[in-house]
């Protein structure tokens, strides 16, 4: 591996990884008030409601399943999974989640850009992030034919090991991309690429949505009305002759 190789996949997620946790704290800790998904639904709602509801439902699914996916240990699932299998499922699932968060992207960006209100109350970032959004689903769905290649696992093993060396700090993580075709490379960098201009972009808002688990397990609020502490007759009606 050469030294380019070497900055992009053994320095650069380290870089995208302190500005994705320092930005985010620090954007939270200034500006709160862009702490916002700057939803445009007010201006046109229609094809916003089909193509934000196949986003998130479809990306939800990759992300979750790209983080357990990648970062849980071979040991604890070889024996109820060969790692065969488990690329030829994560192929079909993932590709059925790519396929749906991809045509809800598409309608997503394309609305931003032809919809002249929405284009004009729009920032760089906003068009910036769902063009790389949607360049990241159209890697991702093309390293599917790549991936039929080589159904033994092999492949996917050993980007599985390189997040988890990442992780954890462990050396020996690029040497473990030789081979790797460019489109796989390609699809890594720009993943940790959107990580790195997570906190200046609205996905900011993709915090507090995990945030929003904490109220399943906080306390009850207790509301007291305050007329709890005013005479037990003041609302009710005057008699006519009682006077002002």
């Amino acid at each position: 591996m050469n030294a380019f190789d070497n900055f992009l996949f053994g320095l650069y997620p380290y870089i995208a990884l302190t500005v994705f946790f320092l930005g985010s704290l620090i954007r939270f800790d200034r500006d709160q008030y862009t702490w916002k998904s700057d939803s445009s639904q007010l201006l046109k709602a229609g094809q916003l409601r089909v193509g934000r509801n196949l986003f998130h439902v479809g990306v939800l699914f990759l992300f979750f399943g790209h983080f357990f996916g990648m970062l849980t240990p071979h040991f604890l699932y070889e024996h109820f999974i060969d790692a065969g299998s488990k690329q030829l499922m994560a192929m079909i699932s993932g590709g059925i989640a790519g396929l749906l968060t991809f045509i809800g992207i598409t309608m997503l960006l394309h609305r931003r850009l032809t919809e002249p209100r929405i284009r004009v109350n729009s920032k760089t970032s906003d068009i910036v992030l769902l063009v790389l959004l949607w360049l990241q689903l159209a890697l991702g769905l093309a390293t599917i034919p790549l991936s039929a290649q080589h159904l033994d696992g092999s492949m996917m093993m050993r980007l599985a090991e390189w997040g988890q060396r990442i992780v954890t700090f462990r050396g020996g993580a690029v040497e473990l991309l030789i081979g790797a075709g460019w489109i796989f490379k390609m699809h890594m960098f720009l993943g940790m690429s959107i990580f790195l201009i997570f906190p200046f972009t609205r996905l900011v808002h993709v915090w507090s949505g995990f945030g929003a688990v904490a109220y399943l397990v906080r306390p009850y609020q207790v509301v007291r009305a305050r007329r709890l502490n005013v005479p037990a007759d003041h609302n009710q009606p005057r008699r006519p002759d009682a006077g002002v």
